[in-house]
C-alpha cells in the first residue's frame, strides 16, 4: 500500500478550492457517455429521470487506433468515435455537445496520500474541514501524472485514523487520506484531442474500473468490500470498493485481444477467424469432450481456396486457458502488492466483454480463491438486450457518473477530478456548497 504524507503548516494561507458546485442534472436533461476501448467504441445518450438514466440513443463501432486502452492513431480513433456518436445521435434524434469519457490504460496503481493542517488544539469545525479538503482536492501527483480522481477516504486527528466525522472533536492536527487516481498527461491529451475533433467537449474523464463499479455493483458490495475486474479487449482494470468509496484502482495491459492473438499465432489463422473461434468454441476450462470435438481452422492466405485444418477443440482451449490464468495471476499479484486484498473481502465481480467466455468465472474462482459473479449494467432503463451485457458496464457507469454530483466539467476543475460519493464525499460536497 503506497502512502505519502504531506504536512501543511497552519501559517500557510489555504488555497481556495477551485472546484465549483457540480452542475445539477434536472429531470429531462441529456447525458452522454463515450467508452473508448481497444475492441469497440460505444456511445450512449440518455435522459435523466428520477429512477436513473434512461437510454434514448446507442451507437457502437469497431475500435481503431487504440492499443491496450491508449490512443495510438489519432485519425483512426477520431473516425471511430465520430461514427459511434453519430449513430447514437440519430437514434436519440438529438445532438450532444459534451460527453463523459473513460480511460482504461496508461494509469499506474492509485495511491493514498495523507494531508494534514494544524488546528492548534481547538475544537474542529466546518472551516477546518473545508481547509483540509481544499488541500486534498488540490493535490498533484508529480510532473509526469495528471490527477483524474481525488477521493477522501478517511480523516485522522493527531495520527489517530479511522475517524468518519471529526467535527466537534479536539486535536492539534487534522488529517485526511485522499485516494489519488492519476494518468499520464499525454494519454489524457490524446483522448481530449480525439473527442475535440468530433466537435465535443469533455465533461469528465473517469477511470474504467470506477465507472464499471458505479454500473455493475450493488450497494451492499460497495459497503462491505468488493473487487471489480473489468476485462476489456486490451486491458484488464481493477477497482476495490469499500465503505461506498473507490479505495484502489490499477490497470494491467492484458485483455481479450491477447487471447485472440494467441489463437491466431498458435493455429496460423487470420485474426478474424481466431476471434470467431474464440467466441463460438472457446472455453477457459477444459472438459473431457474437447478431444472428440473438432474445429475447422482456415489457414492464413488460404481462406479463398477453402483449405482448412481440422484440430481438436482441446488444442483451442489449451491456447486460451494459459493466457487467462496469467491474467488472473497478475490481478492477484497486484491486489496483494497493494495491501487491499483483505479489505476487499471475498467478493469479486467480473465485467467487461472478455469475461463472457465460458469457464472464466470458474477459473477466476480457482486462481483468486474468492466468490465470483458476472456483473451487468444495473439501475438503467431503455437498454436493449444486445447492449445489456458485461461489455457495456463501463459505458452505463459513465452515465451514472454524469448523472450524479460527481460530474463536473474539466473547465471547472483542477485537472479531471470529481466530488466523490460516500460519507466523506457528501461531507466535502456539503462544505463546498455552504462555504
Amino acid at each position: 500500500m503506497s502512502m505519502q504524507h504531506i504536512d501543511t503548516a497552519s501559517s500557510a494561507a489555504p488555497r481556495r478550492n477551485p472546484r465549483m458546485k457540480a452542475p445539477s442534472r434536472p429531470r429531462g436533461s441529456i447525458l452522454a457517455a463515450l467508452d473508448i476501448g481497444t475492441g469497440k467504441v460505444c456511445c450512449f445518450i440518455a435522459r435523466a429521470t428520477e429512477d436513473g438514466p434512461k437510454i434514448i440513443g446507442i451507437g457502437h463501432q469497431l475500435s481503431k487506433g487504440v492499443r491496450n486502452g491508449v490512443i495510438v492513431a489519432l485519425d483512426a480513433a477520431s473516425a471511430a468515435i465520430l461514427t459511434a456518436i453519430h449513430a447514437a445521435e440519430q437514434m436519440a434524434e438529438t445532438t450532444i455537445s459534451e460527453v463523459v469519457v473513460n480511460i482504461s490504460g496508461s494509469f499506474p496503481p492509485s495511491r493514498i496520500i495523507n494531508v494534514e493542517v494544524s488546528v492548534a488544539g481547538r475544537e474542529i469545525g466546518d472551516a477546518d474541514m473545508r481547509r483540509v479538503l481544499a488541500q486534498g482536492y488540490n493535490l498533484k501527483d508529480g510532473n509526469e501524472r495528471e490527477v483524474i480522481h481525488s477521493i477522501p477516504v478517511g480523516f485522522s486527528i493527531d495520527g489517530s485514523r479511522g475517524i468518519r466525522d471529526p467535527r466537534g472533536m479536539f486535536g492539534k492536527k487534522l488529517g485526511v487520506n485522499m485516494h489519488i487516481v492519476s494518468a499520464k498527461p499525454a494519454a489524457l491529451r490524446n483522448v481530449t484531442a480525439a473527442v475535440g475533433r468530433c466537435r465535443l467537449e469533455i465533461a469528465g474523464i473517469v477511470a474504467s474500473p470506477y465507472a464499471s463499479g458505479l454500473s455493475a455493483l450493488v450497494e451492499d458490495e460497495t459497503d462491505l468490500g468488493v473487487t471489480i475486474i473489468d476485462m476489456g479487449a486490451g486491458t484488464t482494470t481493477i477497482g476495490v470498493f469499500f465503505d461506498h468509496n473507490l479505495i484502489f484502482a490499477d490497470s494491467i495491459p492484458v485483455g481479450g485481444s491477447h487471447v485472440t492473438n494467441d489463437i491466431a499465432r498458435g493455429l496460423s489463422t487470420p485474426l478474424a477467424h481466431a476471434e470467431r473461434m474464440k467466441t463460438l468454441y472457446g472455453s477457459a476450462i477444459a472438459s473431457p469432450a474437447d478431444e472428440r470435438e473438432t474445429i475447422a481452422v482456415p489457414q492464413i492466405g488460404e481462406e479463398e481456396d477453402g483449405q482448412a485444418n481440422h484440430v481438436p477443440k482441446s488444442l483451442l482451449v489449451g491456447i486460451i486457458s494459459p493466457r487467462l490464468e496469467e491474467t488472473f495471476e497478475l490481478v492477484r499479484n497486484r491486489l496483494e502488492a497493494s495491501g487491499y486484498d483483505k479489505v476487499a473481502g471475498r467478493r469479486v465481480v467480473l465485467t467487461g466483454g472478455a469475461c463472457q467466455l465460458p469457464g472464466v468465472r470458474e477459473l477466476a474462482g480457482l486462481i483468486l480463491d474468492k466468490q465470483i459473479r458476472i456483473g451487468r449494467p444495473l439501475r438503467v432503463a431503455g437498454l436493449a438486450e444486445a447492449t445489456g451485457g458485461p461489455a457495456f458496464s463501463t459505458c452505463v457507469g459513465l452515465l451514472h457518473f454524469a448523472l450524479s454530483e460527481r460530474a463536473e466539467t474539466a473547465r471547472q476543475t483542477r485537472g479531471y477530478g470529481e466530488a466523490p460519493a460516500g460519507f466523506f464525499g457528501r461531507v466535502g460536497h456539503w462544505l463546498k456548497e455552504n462555504f
